[in-house]
């Protein structure tokens, strides 16, 4: 169970010395063997979320739990090595080193031809066309997004945090991508996502709002509220 205690998170403005909260005293808890979605508007905290949950940043005050264990001041490779596997929105690029490298990187291995096609081909790509290429800016944004997707797969761990995984991803079809969510559904998945169609293959979704707590409950329970136009005030008028 990875669960969230307090969190709040601030930034202080390097000019005036004041300090904007992104996160305020937010409460959760992440099931195991469980498909999350967190959603909410631009500027509610989704990303900033993922990065205090990965340890690229402290929260400002509150607690990380993991399996019972306070991991809040944690770096990003211990959580790492914990089992915590990321995908970010906008993929890192690595010149100079080959989609092969980075794939056994990730999986801590050298792997054939068979392993490279297994990772790759359930990210709708043929491993004989990638392997030998640089994750650079030859490729393109979706070819990028679903390289690391295939990395984080190799990686393997027991919670991950995808952060808008559908973003560039435009001739790779959705069902194909929910179904590899789908996959790891037993392991603990957090997905950042605005899409329906992630949503509908949630156990739980989240909704988070700046100005007040975050909205939480089933699938179920949360669609309805979320499809109405009203948004986010519909939504927390209905829970």
């Amino acid at each position: 169970m990875l669960e969230l205690k307090n969190i709040t998170y601030a930034v202080k403005d390097k000019d005036t010395g004041n300090s904007t909260k992104i996160l305020s005293n937010i409460c959760l808890a992440f099931p195991e063997k469980s498909i999350t979605v967190i959603t909410g508007q631009n500027g509610s905290g989704k990303s900033t979320l993922v990065k205090l949950i990965t340890g690229m940043e402290k929260p400002t005050s509150g607690a990380i739990f993991y399996n019972g264990e306070d991991i809040t001041s944690l770096s990003v490779t211990e959580r790492a090595k914990m089992g915590f596997t990321t995908a970010f929105q906008q993929p890192v690029r690595f010149k100079g080193i080959t989609v092969k490298k980075l794939l056994d990187i990730a999986c801590g291995k050298t792997s054939n031809l068979s392993g490279l096609c297994d990772y790759l081909s359930q990210v709708g790509l043929c491993a004989r066309n990638y392997i030998d290429r640089e994750l650079d800016g030859s490729l393109s944004g979706g070819e990028a997004k679903r390289i690391e997707l295939a990395m984080a797969i190799a990686k393997g761990g027991e919670v991950f945090l995808l952060d808008e995984p559908e973003a560039g991803i435009d001739l790779w079809s959705f069902s194909d991508l929910t179904k590899l969510f789908t996959s790891l559904k037993d392991k603990t998945v957090i997905i950042v996502s605005h899409q329906n169609k992630i949503m509908e293959i949630a156990d739980n979704i989240v909704l988070l709002d700046k100005e007040s707590a975050p909205v939480t409950g089933s699938r179920e329970k949360m669609l309805p509220l979320l499809q109405n136009r009203g948004g986010v005030c519909a939504a927390r008028k209905g829970v």
